[in-house]
C-alpha cells in the first residue's frame, strides 16, 4: 500500500511542503526569541514570582533582564514545535530532540536537569507501554482480546458503540494509556478482518478511512474517561492535593458523583461525532467480518499457548503494580518489565521489539515533556496563565460559570502543550485561590474540578498525552507497517471535538451535575478561612 492511499484522508498541498512549513516554523522562533522587544509583563511575571533568582542561582541567567530573555526564548520555542509537530516539517521523533538540544545551546536548563526532562518516569512509561503492545501482537494475544471485548457484536454501529462506552468508562477506573497500548493492535486487527473481507479476491484494497475512525475512535474515547474518578490519572489526584491544602478535601466516591455521570455520555458524543465525520468517507460499512474471522482465528488458535499466558500474566502484573506500587514504583518501573519479561521467558524476541517500537513516538513525547518543563521553569506557562486570565476579567467572567468557563477553557488548551499533571500543577495553586474570593458558593471544588475535567481533553496535538502518541506508534497496516494516522490527523480531527467536549463541561458539568450533585454546606467559609489565615501569616 502506498503513502498516497494512507493519507487520502490525511490531508495535503500546502501542509505537504516541508520546506515551507520548516522556514515558517524557524521565522516565528526567531522572531519572537530575539527580534520582537521583551513586555514588561514578562518581565513582572519572571521578577515576581522568583523566576530571575532561580535562574541566577542556576546560573543560565545573569540577571532580570537576562532571564525575561530566556523565558522569550521558550516562547518562541512554543509556536515552532507546534509546526513541526503537526507538519512533520521534520521527522516528529527528530523535533523532540529539537527540544532538549535548545535547552542546551541556549542554557534554558542547568544542564544535569535538562536530561532529566527527556528521561524520566513518563519516557520510561511510555517505553513499556509501546513494548507491551508488540509483545502482545507477536503472541497472538490480541485477538483473544478482541473476540472477549467485541466479538459478541455485529455490525457496524453497535461494535462503535460499545467500543466508545466500554473504553471511556473503563479508562476512569484503570491505566488509559494501558488499555490504548492493548486495544490498538485491536482495532488493527479488527480493520484488516473487515478489508479483507470487503476486498477483491486476490486483491487487498484498503480504507484509509475506516482506519483512521477506528484509532482516533478508540483514543478520543480513553481520552475522555479521565473525568470519571480519581484512579484515571495524576492530575486528579494531585488536585486532591490542592483541595486538602485548603482543608476541604474530597473522597474518591465524592469525586465519582461529578465525574462518572458525564463519561458514558461524553463516550456516545465521542461516537456520534466520528461517525458524522467519517461516515460519508469509510467504504467498509460492516465490521461482521473482522471480528467473525478474529474469533476463527481465535479458535483455530486453541487453547491459551505458554507464550500467550506469560503476555497475559505480564499484562496483570503491570497493572497491578500500577494500581500497588505508588510512587515508590512510579509508571515507568513497571512499565519497564514488558522490555524484560518477554525476553526472559523466551516468548518475544528482544530484536523484534526493539524494531517494532515507534522510536519516532517515543522520542517525540520525550521532547514535549522538556518543553512542558521549559514552560514551567521559566515563568512561560505562568505568564501565559496569567495574561489569559486578565482577558477574563476584562470580558466579565471573573465569577461563577463564567470563571468556570474560562479556567477550564484554559487548562484544556494548556493540557495541548504539557502533561495534564503539569497542567494541573501549574494550575492548580492559581485558580483555587481565585475562585474562594470570589465568594460563589461551590468554591474551591467547582472551579478545581472544572480544571482537572479540562485536562482530559488532549485530543488535538500528538504530544497531548500518551493516549495519542500510542495510537500513532502503534497504529500501523498489519500488511505494510506503514503508519495509519498522520500526526496533523490530530488537529484535523481533534480540535472540533476538543471544543465540542468542553461544552459538555460547561453545559452538562457545570449548568446540570453541579446543580444536582450540589456542593456541601460551608465549603467555601472553609477554605476562606484557612486563606485568610495564610495571607495574615
Amino acid at each position: 500500500m502506498s503513502h498516497d492511499i494512507e493519507h487520502d484522508v490525511g490531508g495535503g498541498g500546502i501542509l505537504a511542503n516541508k520546506t515551507l512549513w520548516l522556514c515558517v516554523g524557524v521565522g516565528i522562533f526567531l522572531l519572537i526569541a530575539f527580534v520582537m522587544p521583551t513586555p514588561s509583563s514578562v518581565m513582572s511575571v519572571v521578577e515576581k514570582y522568583g523566576f530571575a533568582a532561580k535562574m541566577v542561582e542556576w546560573e543560565v541567567a545573569h540577571d532580570a533582564r537576562d532571564a525575561a530573555n530566556q523565558t522569550m526564548i521558550v516562547l518562541g520555542i512554543i509556536p515552532m514545535a507546534i509546526i513541526f509537530f503537526a507538519t512533520e516539517a521534520i521527522p516528529i521523533g527528530l523535533t523532540g530532540i529539537l527540544m532538549p538540544m535548545l535547552a542546551y545551546f541556549f542554557h534554558l536548563l542547568p544542564m544535569k536537569d535538562i536530561g532529566r526532562t527527556f528521561a524520566g518516569d513518563a519516557p520510561m512509561f511510555l517505553l513499556g507501554v509501546l513494548a507491551m503492545g508488540v509483545a502482545v501482537v507477536d503472541v497472538g494475544l490480541h485477538k483473544r482480546l478482541a473476540a472477549w471485548l467485541l466479538g459478541w457484536t455485529r455490525g457496524f454501529l453497535v461494535p462503535v458503540f460499545v467500543l466508545c462506552v466500554s473504553m471511556a468508562v473503563v479508562g476512569s477506573f484503570i491505566s488509559a494509556h494501558a488499555m490504548c497500548a492493548f486495544m490498538t493492535p485491536v482495532m488493527a486487527a479488527v480493520y484488516f478482518g473487515a478489508v479483507k473481507a470487503n476486498s477483491p479476491v486476490g486483491r487487498l484494497e484498503h480504507d484509509p478511512a475506516l482506519a483512521k475512525f477506528l484509532m482516533f475512535t478508540l483514543c478520543f474515547a480513553l481520552n475522555v474517561g479521565g473525568v470519571g474518578s480519581p484512579a484515571a490519572g495524576g492530575r486528579n489526584v494531585i488536585m486532591m492535593g490542592f483541595w486538602s491544602e485548603y482543608n476541604v478535601p474530597m473522597d474518591f466516591f465524592t469525586w465519582m458523583k461529578y465525574g462518572l455521570p458525564l463519561v458514558p455520555l461524553l463516550g456516545v458524543m465521542v461516537a456520534v461525532y466520528m461517525l458524522a465525520l467519517f461516515g460519508r468517507k469509510i467504504k467498509t460499512k460492516d465490521l461482521t467480518p473482522g471480528l467473525v474471522a478474529i474469533k476463527e482465528e481465535t479458535r483455530k488458535m486453541g487453547k491459551m499457548s505458554y507464550a500467550e499466558y506469560v503476555t497475559f500474566g505480564m499484562l496483570l502484573v503491570v497493572l497491578a503494580l500500577w494500581i500497588i506500587g505508588g510512587e515508590e514504583l512510579g509508571l515507568g518501573g513497571p512499565s519497564l518489565l514488558a522490555l524484560v519479561i518477554p525476553v526472559i521467558f523466551r516468548t518475544t524476541e528482544w530484536k523484534k521489539i526493539l524494531n517494532g517500537i515507534s522510536w519516532d513516538a517515543w522520542f517525540m513525547y520525550c521532547g514535549a515533556l522538556t518543553l512542558g518543563a521549559l514552560l514551567k521553569e521559566s515563568g512561560a506557562a505562568l505568564w501565559l496563565a496569567q495574561s489569559f486570565l486578565q482577558v477574563l476579567g476584562g470580558v466579565g467572567m471573573d465569577k461563577g460559570v463564567g470563571l468556570w468557563i474560562g479556567l477550564s477553557g484554559l487548562s484544556g488548551i494548556m493540557t495541548n502543550f504539557m502533561s495534564d499533571a503539569g497542567t494541573t500543577a501549574l494550575l492548580g495553586p492559581i485558580v483555587i485561590p481565585m475562585g474562594i474570593m470570589t465568594g460563589v458558593a461551590g468554591e474551591p471544588w467547582a472551579t478545581g474540578l472544572g480544571v482537572a475535567f479540562a485536562t482530559s481533553f488532549a485530543h488535538f496535538l500528538i504530544v497531548g498525552t500518551p493516549n495519542n502518541a500510542i495510537v500513532y506508534g502503534l497504529g500501523i497496516y498489519p500488511d505494510s507497517g506503514e503508519k495509519m494516522i498522520h500526526p496533523m490527523d490530530f488537529i484535523k480531527y481533534g480540535f472540533l471535538l476538543w471544543v465540542l467536549s468542553m461544552l459538555a463541561v460547561w453545559v452538562l458539568e457545570f449548568m446540570v451535575i453541579y446543580n444536582i450533585v450540589g456542593f456541601p454546606d460551608g465549603l467555601l467559609e472553609t477554605a476562606k478561612s484557612v486563606m485568610d489565615k495564610a495571607t495574615a501569616m
